[in-house]
């Protein structure tokens, strides 16, 4: 019984595409600029982060980054660079708009608006915080639907 329980389980996970979560309004102001950190490679993003201000993504979310994928909660995606900073996670762009010099705290973003968050390493970012807002305010993400 078990064994059925878990090959279903098995077949339904490999059935859907891992995505990251649907948002309904787009969070960024279309006509603000908007840049990606041009050395931000997957070998400074690799290893674990948590969301300390997200929307479009929830505070408190686990990522992991590979140099081939990147887990969000639980589902796996995958992880292509598409050169100075900026990602393909499964097939929503996404950029890197800050990443402090220590590979401590990151912001990052889709550029169209539909998600924007602030991730660190151990969770508390400190005084980094504000920068990442600084960013992202300059790129006209609406920091008031950040959790």
């Amino acid at each position: 019984m078990k064994r059925a329980a878990f090959a279903v389980l098995l077949l339904s996970a490999c059935a859907q595409p891992a995505t990251l979560p649907d948002v309904a309004i787009p969070m960024r102001n279309p006509t603000a600029p908007v840049a990606s950190q041009a050395d931000a490679g997957v070998g400074r993003l690799s290893g674990d982060w948590v969301v300390v201000q997200g929307a479009g993504l929830p505070q408190g979310t686990r990522l992991r980054f590979s140099k081939t994928s990147v887990q969000v909660g639980e589902a796996v995606l995958p992880l292509s660079p598409q050169g100075q900073g900026r990602y393909s996670f499964g097939s929503e762009a996404i950029w890197v708009h800050w990443l402090d010099a220590d590979n401590r705290t990151a912001a990052l973003g889709n550029p169209d608006g539909a998600r924007v968050w602030i991730m660190d390493r151990s969770g508390t970012p400190g005084e980094r915080l504000k920068a990442a807002r600084e960013i992202l305010d300059w790129y006209g993400y609406d920091l008031g639907q950040l959790n």
